[in-house]
């Protein structure tokens, strides 16, 4: 069987909805899975005429009715963002809430077992806040929905993979969340994430917080009271684990292959790096859920929303790495 792929569409008034039709026609020529949209089928459709001219859209109600067909785009259709009501390029509530349910129900059926593994189209956050659902993104509102405590983003690309202590809070909580016992798990989370990519002793470097790793208390306390008791534990369970490293010289170190996973402190930290190297090629995956979830590593872009220039190569990559860990999960 085929591993079934929904991609959830993402907030329409963004470049979600175009990246994802220019993206899915490819995927389907290579003849190893099935995408299926999740959201509203008119969307789809005007987006398809657009930018994917000869492939048509059939909505279904339910994974039961799903049968790819040549040049068809399936559509799980939730009827819930009429194309007239759209503002492109403006953070609307109407558009935030659709997209949060596109997201649901994909978790539903992937909960469910009827779905392989998600990809998310970009949301708006605030866009999302403003249709009353509070979360910090896909992130969080998917530990929500699975009932999962400890969850971590991961940035991956062919070169550079990174994993996030925090990653939508301030600075000042992300200084706050450096604590050893969620440095361990994340560190855990991150050695399974590798060997499930194929790699059976992941080497996993562990970033300090502060400048050159606090230079034994020099710039602080945290990379020797909660970030090194941290490592020291992981080694003790059998990981191969280093750390705290200086971040500036220990993500090179990765990029030219010394290191197959880098645990950053916070959002930037890793987030930098990852946009230098590899832009359009980054995915978003959150691990430690009990389903497979990647994502663009872009926003929704409001700013170019709707001109037909959005490149869907983030797209493209989401939905390689989620088919390659959709396998490797149903060996």
């Amino acid at each position: 069987m085929k591993p079934i792929l929904a991609l959830t569409i993402g907030d329409s008034a963004g470049i979600g909805p175009e990246v994802t039709v220019k993206a899915i026609p490819g995927e389907i020529a290579l003849g190893r899975s099935t995408p299926v949209i999740y959201g509203d089928a008119r969307i789809v459709a005007q987006e398809a005429e657009k930018y994917a001219p000869g492939w048509s859209v059939r909505s279904v109600s339910s994974i039961d009715d799903i049968e790819q067909h040549d040049n068809e785009l399936l559509v799980m259709d939730l009827n819930n963002c009429d194309p007239e009501l759209v503002k492109v390029g403006t953070v609307e509530g109407y558009t935030g809430g659709a997209a949060y349910e596109s997201v649901v129900r994909a978790t539903e059926d992937a909960i469910a077992g009827d779905i392989d593994a998600i990809v998310t189209a970009p949301l708006n956050k605030e866009a999302m806040h403003k249709a009353g659902f509070k979360y910090d993104g896909h992130t969080g509102l998917l530990g929500h929905l699975t009932g999962t405590k400890n969850y971590f983003m991961v940035l991956g690309s062919p070169k550079l993979k990174v994993i996030h202590i925090s990653t939508h809070v301030s600075v000042a909580e992300a200084v706050g969340r450096v604590k050893s016992d969620r440095i361990q798990a994340c560190i855990a989370a991150g050695n399974d994430h590798i060997k499930e990519l194929g790699i059976a002793e992941p080497r996993i470097a562990v970033c300090g917080l502060n400048p050159h790793a606090g230079e034994n208390r020099l710039f602080g306390n945290e990379d020797e009271d909660e970030i090194r008791p941290a490592v020291e534990a992981a080694r003790a369970s059998g990981i191969d684990a280093q750390g705290p490293l200086p971040a500036d010289s220990c993500v090179r170190q990765a990029y030219e292959g010394q290191f197959d996973l880098v645990v950053v402190m916070y959002h930037d930290q890793g987030h930098v790096p990852m946009k230098l190297v590899a832009f359009s090629e980054g995915v978003n995956v959150t691990v430690g859920l009990p389903i497979i979830r990647t994502s663009v590593d872009h926003g929704t872009a409001f700013d170019i929303a709707g001109q037909g220039i959005a490149d869907p190569a983030n797209m493209t990559a989401a939905l390689n790495y989620a088919y390659n860990l959709a396998v490797k999960r149903g060996e």
